[in-house]
């Protein structure tokens, strides 16, 4: 809490979006091992690329639904028909890029699920299973990228992932707690993360 008795937060939380707070105190810098929603957000993470997360964000919903519940075997499987739909979804960022990517992700997924076990095995390894935990006092600190996105974001672009240049990746890293970036002054900083 501030001196007026507010909850404090990072300051890029939109204060007047419910759906942007209930993300900012739930879910960004928590560590997340949950395979459905590790598979979602890289591929929400990339689906912003050069729009706001908060767009994205409000379009979540809709993007479960037109993609299946983020059931990679399904969508490893799309073919021209359905990519038709998906692009006439005004639900989602109906971008043809973004699409293709994400069954493109799908693809390389699946593979990955077969060699490594899974987003979450693959990718907690890089950092020991123990989130990064920064301590910035200003947004401005926080980095767009950093060594270990460029490490991630080389090893996923072999592997046949799309739209996950070094910056992407290192939002999704503080997306799913991989990173904690949450400022020193935000609520959500001293937050039990183990």
């Amino acid at each position: 809490m501030n001196p007026s008795g507010a909850v404090q937060r990072c300051a890029w939380a939109n204060t007047a979006n419910p759906r942007y707070l209930a993300y900012h105190d739930c879910e960004w810098g928590v560590p997340c091992h949950d395979e459905v929603r590790l598979f979602e957000m890289l591929n929400l993470e990339g689906a912003q690329a050069g729009l706001s997360w908060e767009t994205i964000l409000n379009k979540r919903d809709n993007y479960r639904a037109a993609f299946d519940g983020w059931d990679a075997g399904k969508i490893a499987r799309y073919d021209a028909v359905k990519v038709a739909a998906l692009l006439a979804d005004a639900g989602i960022v109906r971008n043809r890029l973004k699409i293709a990517a994400t069954i493109s992700n799908a693809q390389a997924y699946l593979r990955l699920c077969e060699e490594m076990g899974g987003l979450d095995a693959y990718l907690w390894a890089f950092v020991d299973g123990q989130p990064i935990r920064n301590g910035w006092s200003d947004r401005q600190q926080i980095p767009a990228k950093t060594s270990l996105s460029d490490r991630i974001s080389k090893d996923l672009i072999k592997r046949g992932f799309k739209f996950v240049g070094s910056t992407i990746i290192y939002a999704y890293m503080q997306a799913i707690g991989m990173v904690n970036d949450h400022t020193v002054d935000c609520h959500c900083y001293r937050v039990d993360v183990v």
